[in-house]
Order: C-alpha cells, then structure tokens, then sequence
C-alpha cells in the first residue's frame, strides 16, 4: 500500500492551507505489494480479532498508547476498554503483527462453509461484437487466445456474442454449439428467452483447462453479421442506408444478471471483457452519434462541454447493477469512430474495470494488454476507507470506484490491482486546525479485500476429485497508520512538496472541472492556479520588488529558492498542452479525450507524470547513456551532443538516433545492449503496452518524435499555427504574476 501526500508536513490551519496555493492531500495504490519506500507488510492472521475504536472505528496500531486494560485512539482520543481476548492476546506482544508494524495484512475468516469457499472459482466472459469487420474479429481472437494462456486452471471461461442477437457459446462438447436469442429494438432490456433458460450457465462456463482447445475452435467460428442480415434485424428495408444491430446495452444487461444468479455460489467475482467496434445503436442502451456532428459543425455552441457528459444514464445504472452482482466489466474499444465512451466509461470504471481505446486494428497492442492484464494479480471485492485525526477530514474522493450509498468516505471496487490509485483532498474540520498543543496528524487506511488462492493437492483430501484444480477464497485486511509533521511558515511547507503527486491532483480537479465546466474553463483554472502559486512564493520568500509608481521590477517565476516547487511550471504547461486540455477545434476527438480521462485518473504519479511529460534520455551509444534528464526542446538535442535519444512518454515509447549519428552506430540498437535492457524494464513495468518506435533521422519521418517537443516554438505538439512554445508561456505567467501582486493589500 503505496501512500503519497502532496506535502508531507501538512499545514498548521485553514489559514496557511488556503494561502499557500498547493492542493492538499493524498494518493493511495492499496494493492501494491510495498509502500512507497519498498518496504513490505507484516502477515498475519487473525484480522477479526484487531480492536477498533468504540468512537471512530479505527483500528488499533502501533501508535496508540496501551496499557493491561485499554488503549487510546490516535485518531480520535478515545480510551476504549481491551477484551479478554486481546489483553492475552498483547500479553504476548511479539507475536502480534500490529504491535511491530504500523503497516500490516492480515487474514480474515470468509463468511460461509469451507465447501462455499472451494466453488468460488475465476470466472472470465468475452463478450464480442459481430456488427464488426473481419479484421476486428482476428484481431479480438489473438487476443483471447493470448487471454487462455493467461488465465490460471481452475478458471471458467464464457464465450458470448452480440449485434441484433446475442449467441451463448457451448463449448463443453466435442463441437460448439451458438444459441442465438433475438433482440428486439424497441424492448425495454426484455428478451423474448431468459440467457438461463436458454442455456443454463454452468453449461455455458467451461473449465479452461479442459476446454482450451474447444474454446480456440469457437473463436474460429465468430464471423461478422452480414448487412443483410443487421438491416433487416432493424426494420429497415434492404436498401437501408442506416445499418443498426449492435445491441450492447441489451447484451450487458442481460449478461449481467446471467451471472448475477451464481454470485456467491460459482464465483466471487466475474469479470467481462466487452470488445465493441462502434456505438451501441440498437435496443435499450443505443446511443446518438450524430451530436458529434451537430456539434462538431455548430459554431453557437461549446462542442468541448456537450460532448464530455454522458448522454444517457442508462450505463452508470447498469454499472450500479454489475457492482451489486459481483461483476466487473472491461471495455475494449477498437474503432476510429466516435463511439460516445462518455457514456460508456461508467460502466467499466464503475464496476472495477478499465477502459481501452484502439484507433483500429493494425499494430493494435491489445493482445498484448489483455494477456499482461490478466497475468498480475488482483483483489477484488474491496472496501477502502481512508480516517484521519479529528482535525481535519476527507474533502473529496477520486478514483474508479463506486462510492458506499450509506457510508461516507467508503469507496466499493470490485476489482483492484496493485496499479489502482486513488486520490483524496482533505480540509480542516474548523479554522483552529492543529493547535500547538494538539497531538500530531494521523492517517490510517483501511483496505478489506480477497484474493483467489489455489488449494494446496493435500487439503483435497475428503473431497471429490473435480475439486483439484479449484480455488478458494481468502479475505485479508490490509491497514496503514501514518503519522505526519505540522508546518507552520509557508517556507516550511513548500519545502514538504511532492511535485508528482501535485500534478496527480491537479489532473483529478481538471477532469473534474473540465465535465463541469467544459476544456475552456479547465485550461483557464490550470493557468490561474500556477499564477496564484507563484505569487503567493513570491510573496512567502519576499522575493517580489516593486520599484516608483507601482511596478514590479523582479519576480521569480522559476522557484529558484525552493528545488521542490521548480518542476511545477513545466509539468503545467505540458498539462496544458496535452490533448487532455485541447479544444475541440483543435481536432481532438472526444472519445481519446475521454480514454485519457480514465487512464490518467487511475495512475499513479511517477508514471502519470511521463504521461504528461515525456522523460527524455540522451546516449553516446547503445551500451553508454549520456545524459539522464533533458528538457522538451530542439535546443537541448543541439547542445547535448549526444547522437541517440530515448524518450519515454508511457504509451509510447520511441529512439531518435540524430541525423549526425555515426553510421558506425549500430540502428536499431542491438538485443543486448543497455538501451534495450532499459526499454524492456520499462515495458514490464506498465499495466498497458506502450508502442516502441525507431527513427533514424535524415532517413524516417520524425514528426512522432518531434511532437513530443513540446517546449520549442513551433514544434509544440499541437499542429497549431497560433501555439506558443514554454518560453513565451513563462513570459505570459510572468505578466499576469505581476498583475496579481499589484492587487494584493500588501503590495
């Protein structure tokens, strides 16, 4: 459990909170195996028995004061009594993972028989779109072959189709059999047969171990619905120029309540992978293409905010559905055209699952995302509830989860790996914050899950064989006391301040600002936020000059006082840059939009900041690196010298070898060498597949390369004739830094 706070000596009150311009809080990655030091968590048992406070419900640690007969809460101070059992259970206090370690995961009993525990068992169902092309299909069978190979013994696999109708796959046979229920257009969710009836589901899910071959032989039998056949299902004439039958929002709804039957019972959770090539358009759930025309043409209205919200409900209530039954749901997009995942997106990220979006099929990493996904591991059924000192509170939550209806600050995720990050805001409960005489600030997070771990040959004993390559259900109970310092000077605090992590929040409050408010408004907040920052610096190290007549005649805008606060301009810029924040004139197409939504809003902030900006290496050679860090710009290949560039911006990575470059120098760079050492670590190391690219200038095209030089003037990333590049941008902040100091009464 990886925890990051913006700043680690938090403020002393409300007033120093507001004045010093940074975002407040912290990122959270529950599931990581190690804190964000590398240190691991101490293993236990017995999580039932950890005592909670009787005011708070925090649970006791290493921090509470404790005697033979009671220990007080550090976060609320609280004395709360000690049953009998934990008083002779910290009689032998060495033997207690939460006497030793304020970071531990301990094991708790899983409600039901041992028996339900062994049925619980990984049950996987592709679900795949035949309104499609060809290659669409090829692409999604290597695809789910790549998934069988991921997927433990013991697994239960689905294989599910949709358009006008949705097939349910038999695959136990020798031969597969498809049943095929029609969907109506104009039914409200209501299928003429049920899916159970239509074919029970223990008879659609099939062992994986035993069923990989019959599996394969399904896949090759997905083939596109014809024309003909998806006019006719709509209603329309055979010279129909609408071709409709993609019922997807049928298809999930349906799926989801198939499944929801066993929840409990076959499995503990199901996860859904849904391969859609176009907008759902037919039956409950289809969707209205034609405003990203209307308002992509439409000069009256702002295309930027009408096409971020979702236009109907109709998946966040099916989200809300698939939670209830233990059911996460992936979304693969392969398609270049608009699809509308604003409203989609609830769906997956809702119910634990991510979101993915394919330009098209050619060079597609998708087999690749889909094996690595499936081959870490993962917890599901989590709760996750972050408690602080009585001082202050949890202002805001971000992060794919779905939220307790009953219970503030308790996020539901059905399905968590140790890539999932979440944020939180804090604020102070009053303007006193935390006096002088007050204890310091605690943080402790609660992260209840279960795993699926397999049985052990020699604890089948007593059972039936068929039980041999089963699972059964572990819950554990991960928790994480942290104790933090007050600042009371602003020097104090701005010296705390964990840039990666700032960034994080910042994106959370643009993506938040951005659905609410539209891009416009979002890059306007951004800018004004910097702005405000280093003026309050300015102010804070008494840096600002002013001269006769009211002008301002120094002002650092480049932190050169505090090394920790100096990456933020850049890291705003390049935020502002990023097509995140561009206009929807500008040519960005709102689904990528709302794919970047999601996949930045899950990351955590080391990786989130190459995503925003790109790292770029120099080398001598292959076997050499020359220079670690460089900035975004012409100038710095210029005057680096150095003749191979390295440039990692997460999705993609690519290597530059300069147009000066030795011929010598071996292009691409060999297997063995330390750049593709590098490389490869870098890959292992992401939950997607970045797209690894050679150029050798002179000789390719290096506008791929070269767009990611963000910094020179008229290579900014964006195409745009009017862009400016970071210097010019540094001269506008410093104008209006001057202007905001002008206003402030002590000026």
């Amino acid at each position: 459990m990886a925890v990051r706070p913006t700043i680690s000596r938090f403020p002393v009150d409300s007033e120093l909170q507001e004045s010093c311009g940074l975002p407040w809080g912290v990122v959270v990655a529950p599931f990581s195996s190690a804190d964000e030091l590398g240190n691991r968590p101490l293993h236990g048992k017995e999580g039932h028995l950890l005592p909670r406070c009787e005011n708070c419900y925090g649970y006791f640690n290493t921090y509470c004061e404790l005697d033979q007969w009671s220990w007080t809460c550090v976060l609320c101070g609280v004395l709360n009594g000690l049953s009998t059992i934990a008083i002779d259970r910290y009689s032998q206090a060495r033997s207690c993972p939460e006497m030793c370690s304020s970071f531990i995961d301990l094991e708790i009993p899983v409600e039901g028989s041992e028996r339900e525990g062994m049925l619980a068992r990984p049950v996987y169902v592709a679900a795949v779109d035949l309104s499609s092309s060809d290659e669409f299909l090829e692409l999604v069978k290597s695809s789910l072959l790549a998934a069988l190979e991921a997927l433990a013994p013991g697994s239960l696999f689905g294989l599910v189709t949709f358009s006008h109708k949705i097939g349910l796959y038999d695959v136990q046979g020798p031969l597969p059999v498809v049943k095929n229920i029609l969907i109506s257009p104009d039914s409200d969710c209501q299928l003429t047969v049920d899916l159970e009836d239509a074919m029970p589901l223990l008879s659609f899910l099939a062992p994986v171990e035993s069923c990989k071959d019959r599996i394969a032989a399904a896949l090759e039998t997905l083939k596109p619905t014809t024309s003909w056949e998806r006019t006719t299902a709509a209603g329309q004439a055979l010279d129909g120029i609408l071709l409709s039958g993609r019922g997807f929002g049928v298809a999930m709804d349906a799926l989801i309540n198939y499944l929801s039957s066993e929840y409990g019972n076959t499995f503990a959770l199901a996860r859904i992978f849904a391969f859609l090539s176009g907008a759902p358009d037919y039956g409950a759930g289809q969707l209205d293409t034609r405003r990203y025309g209307d308002q992509y043409a439409s000069k009256g209205e702002d295309a930027d905010r009408a096409l971020l919200p979702e236009q109907t409900s109709f998946y966040k209530d099916l989200a809300a559905i698939a939670v209830q039954s233990g059911v996460c749901v992936d979304i693969f997009a392969i398609t270049n055209e608009y699809t509308d995942l604003a409203s989609l997106k609830f769906l997956s990220i809702e119910s634990g699952g991510s979101l993915f979006l394919y330009s098209g099929t050619d060079d597609s990493t998708l087999p690749q995302d889909i094996y690595r996904m499936l081959s870490r591991p993962y917890a599901f059924g989590c709760v996750l509830r972050l408690r602080t000192s009585s001082e202050f509170r949890p202002a805001f939550s971000y992060g794919h989860f779905f939220p307790d209806p009953q219970y503030e600050n308790v996020q539901h995720v059905i399905c968590c790996d140790s890539f999932a990050t979440y944020a939180y805001d804090f604020e102070f409960v009053d303007n006193a914050g935390f006096s002088r005489h007050s204890e310091p600030p605690f943080l402790q997070v609660a992260f209840q899950y279960s795993i699926i771990v397999p049985c052990e040959e020699t604890s089948n004993v007593g059972l039936n064989s068929g039980t041999r390559s089963r699972y059964y259900l572990q819950r554990r109970l991960r928790i994480r006391t942290m104790q933090y310092s007050v600042a009371a000077a602003l020097v104090d605090l701005y010296k705390s301040v964990d840039a990666e992590v700032v960034l994080s929040i910042l994106v959370h409050k643009v993506i938040l600002a951005t659905l609410e408010q539209g891009v416009r408004e979002g890059k306007l907040l951004l800018h004004d936020w910097l702005v405000i920052l280093i003026a309050q610096y300015n102010d804070a190290y008494k840096i600002a000059k002013f001269e006769e007549g009211n002008t301002l005649s120094h002002v650092d805008i480049a932190f050169s006082q505090c090394p920790q606060l100096q990456s933020l301009p850049r890291l705003v810029f390049a935020l502002l840059r990023n097509p995140l924040l561009r206009l929807h004139e500008d040519g960005v197409h709102p689904d990528y939009r709302i794919y970047l939504q999601c996949l930045f809003s899950a990351l955590e902030p080391s990786l989130l900041q190459r995503a925003i900006y790109p790292v770029l290496t120099s080398y001598a050679s292959p076997d050499k690196q020359a220079y670690p860090r460089h900035s975004l710009s012409r100038a710095a290949l210029v005057t680096s010298g150095s003749p191979i560039f390295f440039l990692d911006a997460y999705t993609d990575i690519i290597v530059y070898y300069s147009p000066t470059a030795d011929a010598s120098l071996p292009f691409p760079p060999p297997h063995d060498c330390l750049l593709r050492t590098t490389i490869n670590r870098l890959k292992q190391e992401r939950n997607i597949t970045p797209k690894l690219v050679f150029i050798h200038g002179g000789h390719d095209d290096a506008r791929a390369f070269e767009s990611y030089l963000i910094e020179e003037q008229d290579v900014d990333g964006s195409g745009l004739p009017g862009a400016t590049g970071f210097i010019s941008f540094l001269e506008e902040v410093n104008r209006n830094v001057a202007e905001y100091l002008k206003e402030l009464p002590n000026s």
